[in-house]
């Protein structure tokens, strides 16, 4: 399977040790390079990822920067081996002082090599829906769709997922990475790829915590619901409350806690 690579191990219980196989999610870098109008080459780095779906990362990661506004912004991408090159169009304005981060970006950061987020907290996304409400069951039905319909986790145990869930809890799509950022890049460069952005009413539910990048991500998208499995950050409580979006967190089959926007939960 894509994503997961064996490695042998010793396995040790009450003092017993075994040989054996285990199946771990791949972690690995890609380099990402902006081919401007200019026809100039400008590097933002390296991101460490699961491989899979990097067109979609780059897609993700790109509009989640402010770097591209549509799918219409990219001419082409170079695909090559643990690299990408992204060639925008004529129109795209690109200021590569305001993008180039100074350092990798690991698995578990979204906003490492970044100077300041102030950038990030001002790139705004679409006006939030207000049509939309879920109570108890739907939500319930929401965790439902995201564990059973995760490939990677059941065998690594270490990979992170987000999903689109429609109005009553059904699944849209979903991405899985090693990093929970990347798998919410993934998840929305699809959506971009496909022309399905703004979202309208549907919710986006996350495997583990809500970090900032994750509602500020999300905001951008205009998903007016995020779920997450964990607990959420005093931040990203923050963002959410200032642009009306509503932050589950905790979120069981049978509880919730809502931190922002309790409005859509009947």
């Amino acid at each position: 399977m894509d994503g997961v690579e064996p490695r042998p191990i010793v396995s040790i219980t009450n003092g017993h040790s075994t040989r054996d196989i285990d199946s771990l999610s791949v972690e690995s870098a890609l380099s990402i390079s902006i081919r401007s109008n200019n026809h100039e080459d400008f590097s933002l780095g390296l991101i460490m990822r699961t491989p899979g779906s990097d067109s979609h990362l780059i897609r993700g990661f790109l509009y989640s920067e402010g770097i591209i506004k549509s799918e219409s912004d990219i001419s082409n991408i170079v695909e090559k081996k643990d690299s990408l090159i992204v060639v925008l169009s004529d129109n795209v304005d690109f200021n590569p002082e305001e993008h180039m981060r100074r350092m990798t970006m690991t698995s578990s950061c979204g906003v490492c090599g970044k100077e300041s987020i102030s950038n990030l907290i001002h790139i705004h996304g679409p006006d939030l829906s207000e049509e939309i409400f879920v109570n108890n069951d739907i939500i319930s039905k929401s965790i439902s769709s995201l564990r059973d319909n995760q490939m990677l986790f059941p065998i690594t145990g270490g990979t992170h997922a987000c999903a689109r869930i429609d109005n009553q809890g059904g699944l849209i799509s979903l991405a899985e990475d090693i990093g929970r950022h990347n798998a919410m890049d993934k998840l929305i460069g699809e959506c971009l790829q496909g022309n399905s952005l703004p979202i309208n009413n549907e919710m986006v539910i996350v495997s583990g915590r809500a970090s900032f990048e994750l509602v500020q991500k999300s905001l951008r998208a205009g998903f007016p619901i995020l779920i997450a499995l964990g607990a959420p950050s005093t931040l990203s409580v923050d963002i959410a409350k200032e642009h009306g979006m509503t932050l589950i967190g905790f979120a069981k089959k049978n509880k919730i806690t809502v931190f922002s926007g309790s409005r859509r939960i009947k």
